[in-house]
């Protein structure tokens, strides 16, 4: 039955779309309906409101129908400690562990630093494997003995592995696009890689035993289409592999599990994990196969987590699980909110976990499988994402696979085109990260980690023989703007105080207030301290107000219509205090003027932020 079809109809009826369509170019008073419709990195459209879908596509159904699996994080280099923590999460309502050794994709800096026998038996130390929890293992290069020593592990305990729900994540293809190493040439290396997973299967490891990861193109910049063809060209080439050395098709295909980063764009994360499962279906029915529900574990992103004001990451991971949970995710691990300050300690696990329980246990967020079905925007996204993510799976299958497209670079020339543009956008403030390039907290207090961040666990060392490839590094959004705030704590830890900038406010407050605010938020991005210029018409307290601040730099703030009548005086009196000057505002026909007087700056939304930070920070030195 639908909504007019109810009695409340007739007393709310519902409204058309050409209804809706005249308010809103009421809204627009002239402007394009266009603008209202943003497009992804992909090229996808978003429209603003859409239609019910007239047909629902095929469901995103979890392995497991019901709750997803909270998985706390375990990446301390000690064991002893890790094993703490681990026990602390698992007590305190993590359904299982997410196993992660410096070097993996998702190390990030963090990880177990051995991977011996004696290691992995304190780590897993009082852990009941035999009831079955999920625990996930990340494969490292530098972690090489892992699996057979996590096998001898349970083997000493007298578990029967097909009991268990470890997986044990071999990916050389995705190690390798994020080192840039492979061990041998595929066509060698997928023998070694083959017999390796039949021997786990043969053990009763089959739970994810095989992972194709695509976090390696998210970290590294990379689009939601990127990924998707990522993991299912990895995906394939391990098919590929395991069938070549004598597995059985449907043996193979029941040993792989997809791995996706989940970010905090909601709508394209839903999105892209329906399409995951979509998209795997199609390539079980290529291979002549009865599709069933992939095994997808999701980790949210690496790439938008910020060192500053890290409580927003608390925000961004909220939205990337509920992202992840409504688009079927099977397993969820939540990084930690300082995971980018270093080793987080046990309250910021609390709230990793916490983060889940609340969609699971308050908000129910787990009740109902796909919840999205059928909903016009989502199945349109979800389609749209199919459609170019199979595109460009078949570009790579067309270079010879992904083998053969990560060895000529190709694959990675594409990923850094997206990239670059990312990179763009966030320097213009276009792509916004809270805390970063939009609303900073210069005057933070710093969290206190476990550990401090150490890049070098992140890389891996290519031995003798080794295949070397271009690498896919992972990067932070907010890198560049944290750069600019250490120069700032640099300078403000040699000399006592910030750099400053002068917010030279002209008029009344009403005529400058929303470009001081806005100067402040811009300056504050780059380390320097912004310094509110008295209510004043008089040039010369202006100047004697800059003057006390002890700033190097001003930046005129006010209404275009006051600019006409006072910028050009006050531009001349702060630049004849020595002052080094900007205008906050797109200057219009006043620029030449302005320039005359002074002004070499102009901020406004759109414009590179990242660029004049730079140049600005040095000056205010």
């Amino acid at each position: 039955m639908s909504a007019n079809e109810t009695a409340i109809a007739g007393v709310f009826p519902q409204p058309t779309e050409e209804q809706w369509r005249k308010l809103v170019d009421k809204a627009l008073k002239g402007g394009s309906f266009d603008s209202l419709v943003s497009k992804t990195y992909d090229g996808v459209a978003i429209a603003p409101l859409y239609a019910r879908a007239r047909a629902e596509g095929p469901r995103a159904l979890r392995r497991t129908p019901g709750r997803w699996s909270i998985l706390g994080r375990v990446d301390l280099a000690d064991a002893d400690a890790a094993n703490k923590l681990a026990l602390e999460d698992l007590e305190g309502g993590a359904d299982g562990l997410h196993i992660v050794f410096a070097g993996s994709q998702g190390s990030y800096g963090a990880g177990l630093t051995s991977d011996s026998e004696e290691t992995i038996a304190h780590l897993l130390d009082g852990v009941r494997l035999d009831y079955a929890i999920p625990v996930v293992v990340e494969a490292s290069p530098r972690a090489p003995n892992a699996v057979s020593a996590i096998m001898r592990y349970v083997d000493s305990h007298h578990i029967e592995p097909s009991i268990t729900r470890i997986s044990l994540g071999l990916d050389p293809l995705g190690l390798q696009a994020l080192h840039g190493v492979a061990p041998a040439p595929w066509a060698q290396a997928s023998k070694t890689f083959a017999e390796t997973a039949k021997t786990v299967a043969r053990a009763g490891f089959a739970n994810g035993a095989v992972v194709a990861d695509a976090r390696v193109i998210h970290a590294a910049g990379g689009s939601e289409t990127q990924e998707l063809a990522f993991a299912l060209s990895a995906a394939v080439a391990y098919l590929r592999a395991l069938a070549d050395n004598g597995l059985d098709v449907e043996a193979a295909r029941s040993l792989i599990a997809l791995r996706f980063a989940a970010d905090a764009d909601e709508f394209m994360g839903v999105a892209k994990f329906r399409a995951a499962r979509r998209l795997w279906a199609r390539v079980e029915e290529a291979c002549g196969l009865a599709p069933e529900p992939a095994l997808i574990f999701a980790e949210t992103a690496w790439r938008m987590m910020s060192r500053r004001d890290p409580w927003n990451n608390i925000l961004r991971g909220t939205l990337a699980t509920f992202s992840a949970a409504i688009g079927g995710a099977d397993t969820v691990t939540v990084l930690p909110f300082t995971q980018a300050l270093g080793a987080p300690d046990g309250f910021a696990h609390r709230l990793a976990r916490d983060t889940q329980l609340v969609l699971q246990d308050e908000s129910h967020i787990d009740v109902v499988d796909d919840p999205t079905s059928g909903a016009g925007g989502f199945e349109a996204l979800t389609e749209a994402l199919c459609e170019r993510a199979w595109a460009a799976f078949q570009e790579i299958e067309a270079e010879g696979g992904l083998p053969a497209s990560l060895e000529k670079g190709s694959l990675q020339g594409r990923v850094a085109q997206i990239a670059g543009e990312r990179a763009k956008r966030v320097a213009r403030s276009k792509e916004k990260v809270i805390g970063a390039n939009e609303f900073p907290d210069i005057h933070e207090k710093l969290l206190d980690v476990l550990a401090p961040f150490d890049a070098a666990r992140q890389a891996a060392d290519a031995s003798a023989g080794a295949v070397k490839t271009a690498p896919l590094a992972a990067r932070r959004l907010s890198e560049p703007f944290e750069r600019l705030r250490d120069e700032s704590d640099a300078h403000a830890q040699k000399t006592g105080a910030r750099p400053k900038v002068f917010l030279a406010n002209l008029g009344s407050v009403a005529a400058f207030t929303a470009r001081a605010n806005y100067a402040k938020n811009f300056f504050e991005a780059g380390g320097m301290e912004a310094v509110f210029g008295p209510e004043t018409d008089s040039g010369a307290d202006m100047v004697a107000a800059f003057k006390a601040s002890g700033a190097k730099l001003a930046c005129l703030c006010s209404s275009d219509k006051v600019y006409a009548a006072a910028a050009e005086p006050a531009a001349v009196a702060l630049k004849g205090a020595g002052a080094k000057l900007y205008s906050a505002g797109r200057p219009g026909d006043l620029e030449q003027k302005l320039r005359d007087a002074g002004v070499t700056e102009f901020i406004f939304i759109g414009c590179d932020m990242y660029d004049v930070l730079q140049r600005a920070l040095g000056e205010a030195k």
